[in-house]
């Protein structure tokens, strides 16, 4: 799983239905984590590219244009793989839970889903106010990853076979903040770990 994150000039092995559905990648600021995305994005379009499955990035597009992701040596900014992987900017929690509540209905199910900063897409005030309890942003991110893991189920049904999904989040400290959320619902925890802190 962890060479997904890397340059990899061919195809690797298919990815088979046993590997991990949901993954979390977690990290300190600044630490690269779109870039590591973005090239897992990129080996998963360049492995479905024959069965025509795109796959999906899903972002806040003023914090992907302030802070873009850095490309691995030896790919071309110009590569075919690119019209594999379709860009859907969302601003909220909100917006995600729209789309994997929508997910049964594409024609082509993806053969991942990507998703940059997902914990900042929860905004702890809007979340409180609309649940109307101080832990409106945990609801609202558990009624979230419901929906993910849902929509990994109805993809390991289909005829296409499997969608990973790998999740992005920005940690302060040690381990990924909610932890006891993403336990729930998340395989597998990749954390980058932060030299600077002793």
């Amino acid at each position: 799983m962890v060479d997904r994150f890397f340059f990899c000039a061919q195809q690797v092995d298919s990815y088979s239905k046993d590997s991990p559905s949901i993954t979390l990648l977690s990290g300190p600021p600044s630490c690269g984590k779109t870039s590591l995305l973005f090239q897992f994005a990129y080996n998963c379009a360049l492995n479905s590219a024959s069965s025509n499955r795109p796959v999906v990035f899903i972002c806040n597009r003023r914090c992907l244009e302030t802070k873009p992701p850095c490309l691995s040596q030896g790919i071309e900014p110009s590569s075919d793989v690119f019209r594999h992987i379709q860009m859907k900017y969302v601003d909220s929690g909100e917006g995600l839970k729209k789309y994997f509540a929508a997910f049964h209905l594409h024609d082509t199910l993806p053969a991942a889903v990507v998703i940059d900063d997902f914990g900042d897409l929860f905004d702890e005030r809007s979340c409180q106010e609309k649940y109307a309890n101080p832990r409106g942003r945990d609801l609202a991110m558990v009624r979230t990853l419901a929906l993910c893991h849902n929509a990994v189920l109805h993809a390991k049904r289909s005829i296409e076979g499997n969608c990973e999904v790998l999740l992005a989040d920005t940690h302060h400290g040690d381990s990924p903040r909610l932890l006891y959320v993403y336990k729930r619902w998340v395989t597998s925890i990749f954390t980058i770990k932060d030299d600077s802190v002793r």
